[in-house]
């Protein structure tokens, strides 16, 4: 019965292991809408975008109206910088500035005073591209809309008329990107900024200015421009594993539980247990990776357990297969795989560090025949 359970035991890891490393990786793209799918994190220097526009802007507060249009119309530059944490959350830093026009109506009635002025704006924003949030993610789309908010400071510059003024911003607008290859997008963009009410240097006790613009600009990309996909678990065919697992340990419990029936043994001098090499148990990682997931804790526990009934000293022993990267490298992988195991046995199972010995043999040595199987700890029960 001990037999089965270990071997629904290995059955389980095999499964798990399979599954993690013959799945096919999603780079570029999701099956599910963005808000259901878990994307791997990206390197700190990849996702980076810069962007560089052309805006036209107008000041809207208090005696501007009574001009026309054109003559509000101001032509500023845009500078941006941000990165995508996944396909649908970004931040950024915008920065724009230039010639400001106002006008006062109070100064030569019934003319129109024309205020001209440089001001500086910039702006801290969190994006959110619906269109990779509420659909499928895909790095190829054409089309893309964003939505964005945020904070930030505008000036305008002290002249012989008047004196500098400043304002914090509340800021929003509306971006949407273009593909025109992998690194690059057209941007169309509007936007508005909230400013204090004496922004434009009149007090006639509005609530608020208002800068409104819209740009038309290119996006930059830098780094690896796109996410990939979280390998899935099938759960279903590990929670039925397990539950055959449980089943077995049921029964094997009852099978042992002595009959009410049964004369009582002679008392038997306990001998001195040799155990060489018990049912090894093996952890599995994921291409590259030295964390151990979830579904590989049941096979470090009952280590653990045989450890503390046995007082067995263990043996964890890393590898890595030999098809992934360079002996140099899977060395190093392998030892950080094997001390990660150390390390839940020890801090989540509270084995003593001097119970474990541990190695790592990188993929010079292959343990399966299997390559993908070796992406593995192997824990070892030493000799008494």
């Amino acid at each position: 019965m001990t037999k089965k359970i270990f071997s629904l035991a290995l059955s389980l890891c095999f499964v798990s292991g399979i599954f993690a490393q013959e799945y096919q990786p999603q780079v570029g793209f999701s099956t599910e809408t963005g808000a259901k799918t878990n994307f791997k994190k990206n390197k700190a220097g990849d996702n980076w975008f810069i962007s560089i526009a052309g805006a036209g802007s107008i000041l809207i507060g208090d005696d501007n109206e009574n001009a026309s249009f054109s003559d509000r119309l101001n032509i500023n530059p845009q500078l941006s910088l941000g990165k995508w944490f996944n396909p649908y959350v970004a931040f950024r830093i915008q920065l724009t500035g230039g010639p400001l026009v106002g006008y006062d109506a109070d100064r030569t009635a019934p003319d129109l005073f024309k205020q001209k002025n440089t001001f500086v704006a910039t702006h801290a924003d969190l994006l959110l591209d619906v269109t990779n949030l509420w659909a499928p993610y895909r790095e190829t789309k054409v089309f893309r809309l964003i939505p964005w908010i945020g904070m930030g400071y505008a000036q305008r510059f002290k002249n012989q008329d008047y004196s500098r003024t400043e304002s914090p911003s509340l800021n929003g607008g509306l971006l949407t990107a273009f593909r025109l290859s992998k690194r690059m997008d057209l941007n169309l963009e509007i936007q508005g900024s909230l400013l204090n009410e004496d922004f434009n240097r009149i007090y006639k006790y509005h609530l608020t200015d208002f800068i409104a613009q819209g740009s038309v600009g290119l996006t930059f990309k830098l780094g690896k421009t796109d996410f990939e996909v979280l390998e899935p678990t099938n759960f279903g065919l590990l929670n039925s594993l397990n539950d055959q697992i449980n089943a077995l340990r049921a029964e094997n419990e009852t099978l042992n539980k002595r009959p009410a029936t049964c004369p009582e043994c002679p008392q038997v001098v306990p001998a001195t247990t040799i155990v060489n090499n018990y049912a090894e148990n093996v952890v599995y990682f994921r291409i590259n990776s030295a964390k151990v997931d979830a579904n590989q804790q049941i096979n470090i526990y009952n280590t653990a357990e045989f450890m503390k009934d046995n007082k067995t000293p263990i043996k964890v022993i890393g590898y890595a297969d030999k098809k992934t990267g360079t002996s140099t490298y899977n060395q190093a992988l392998s030892e950080k795989r094997a001390k990660a195991v150390a390390k839940e046995l020890i801090e989540k199972y509270g084995i003593a560090s001097e119970q474990i010995t541990i190695e790592w043999k990188g993929s010079d040595v292959q343990p399966f025949s299997e390559n993908n199987w070796n992406r593995v700890v192997i824990m070892t029960a030493e000799s008494k």
